[in-house]
C-alpha cells in the first residue's frame, strides 16, 4: 500500500524551529538585555546618559529598539536563510511558507518579551553579577520549570479534572508556551509533523490569542522596567 504525507518541508522545518527556538532565543534575548541598565550603571556612564536633554523612558526604549534590532537580523538570516535553499529546491517547496514567516515574526516576538524581562532585572538591581543571575533564574523559571509545574499537575490530576481547554489556559500564561501553541498548533502541517493534531482539534484557540499574550508579555515587562527606572536613584 501506498499514501501521501500532507506534511511540507516548510511545516517540519516550523515544528522543528519552534522546538529549539522555545529554548535559545529567551536566553539569548535575556543575555542580551541584563546589562542594558545595570551595565551603564556600573561603568560610571549612566550618570552621563541623563545629563543629555533625553527622558529616562527614551533611553528603555531606544536601548530596546537597538536590541530588537539585533534580534530581528538574527532571526532574519538564521531562519531566512534556510527557508530560501528550501524553497528553490524544486516544485512545492513553497508549500507552508505562510505559517514559516508566522513562525519567523512570532520568534521576534518571543525575543522582544524576554528582552523587556531582561530589562526588568536590569533595573531592578545594581550589580551586574547579581543581574546576570536573576537572568538565568528567569529563563529556568519561563521555560523549564514551569512547562514541568504543568508536567507534575497533570501526573496528579489522576480524577482528570483538568479539561484541554483548562490546560491550554494554563499554558497561554507563559509566553514560550504561547509561542509553542502559535506555531505548533496553528498549522494543520505543524500540528501534525509536532503529533499536537489531536489536540488541536479539541482546542481551537485561534492565532490572535497567542500572539496577544506574547504581545502583553512585551509590553507589561517594558513598562515595568520603565517605571523603576524613574523611580531609580543614580
Amino acid at each position: 500500500p501506498t499514501g501521501t504525507v500532507s506534511a511540507n518541508a516548510l511545516s517540519v522545518s516550523v515544528a522543528s524551529l519552534s522546538s529549539l527556538s522555545v529554548y535559545l532565543l529567551p536566553l539569548i534575548a535575556l543575555m542580551l538585555a541584563f546589562p542594558a541598565l545595570v551595565g551603564e550603571l556600573e561603568r560610571g556612564t549612566l550618570l552621563l546618559l541623563l545629563t543629555y536633554p533625553v527622558a529616562r523612558w527614551q533611553i528603555v526604549v531606544g536601548k530596546f529598539t537597538g536590541h530588537l534590532a539585533i534580534l530581528l537580523l538574527a532571526v532574519g538570516v538564521g531562519y531566512g536563510v534556510p527557508a530560501l535553499v528550501t524553497g528553490f529546491r524544486g516544485e512545492g517547496a513553497w508549500v507552508g511558507w505562510e505559517g514559516y514567516l508566522a513562525m519567523m515574526g512570532s520568534s521576534v516576538l518571543l525575543g522582544a518579551a524576554f528582552i523587556a524581562l531582561g530589562y526588568v532585572v536590569s533595573a531592578s538591581v545594581r550589580e551586574r553579577a547579581t543581574a546576570a543571575g536573576l537572568a538565568i533564574a528567569v529563563w529556568l523559571v519561563f521555560v523549564v520549570l514551569y512547562d514541568i509545574g504543568l508536567l507534575g499537575l497533570l501526573l496528579a490530576d489522576t480524577d482528570q479534572r483538568i479539561s484541554p481547554g483548562l490546560f491550554s489556559g494554563l499554558m497561554l500564561v507563559n509566553p514560550t508556551d504561547a509561542y509553542r501553541i502559535f506555531n505548533l498548533m496553528g498549522s494543520d502541517g505543524a500540528s501534525m509533523v509536532a503529533g499536537l493534531a489531536g489536540l488541536a482539534d479539541q482546542v481551537r484557540l485561534g492565532s490572535a490569542l497567542p500572539l496577544a499574550v506574547i504581545l502583553l508579555w512585551v509590553v507589561a515587562p517594558l513598562a515595568a522596567a520603565t517605571a523603576i527606572f524613574y523611580r531609580r536613584e543614580v
